[in-house]
């Protein structure tokens, strides 16, 4: 598995299988983050993201579905994606850090967390869900 550095990031598809993007970490960052990287445009989340979703799905307890949308518009209520974005969450709010380009989350991290292996996903074409592995 890759470093999930710069030099070394972590290579991932959307759940679908539609997409290729790359992912890493940026801890030097302000705030720290994880970098998204989708052909020639740059997506950043707060790297807490990785603990913060996989504590949240934990306590879902079930499949979650991931939904994905572009910050101008809305989430599905009850899915990752309107979690990384609402005011309840543990940042208060996106978790995206990129205006213009704070969407998304439900389509970009759970393929991370997956090859982290702190969450297991479906892959169908549309409608996927996830759900959190608790620790061994």
């Amino acid at each position: 598995m890759a470093a999930g550095s710069k030099e070394d990031p972590w290579k991932l598809t959307t759940p679908p299988g539609s997409s290729d993007y790359t992912m890493y970490r940026d801890e030097a960052g302000d705030p720290p983050a994880i970098v998204c990287q989708v052909g020639s445009t740059t997506l950043k989340y707060h790297l807490s993201a990785i603990e913060d979703l996989h504590a949240w799905l934990l306590q879902q307890g079930d499949w979650v579905p991931l939904w994905a949308a572009d910050e101008n518009k809305p989430a599905a209520e009850g899915t990752v994606e309107a979690w990384g974005r609402d005011d309840g969450n543990p940042v208060g709010g996106w978790y995206g850090l990129r205006k213009g380009y704070r969407g998304r989350f439900g389509m970009y991290m759970p393929p991370l967390m997956e090859a982290l292996g702190l969450a297991e996903l479906t892959h169908e074409k549309r409608n996927n869900s996830m759900r959190g592995i608790a620790p061994k």
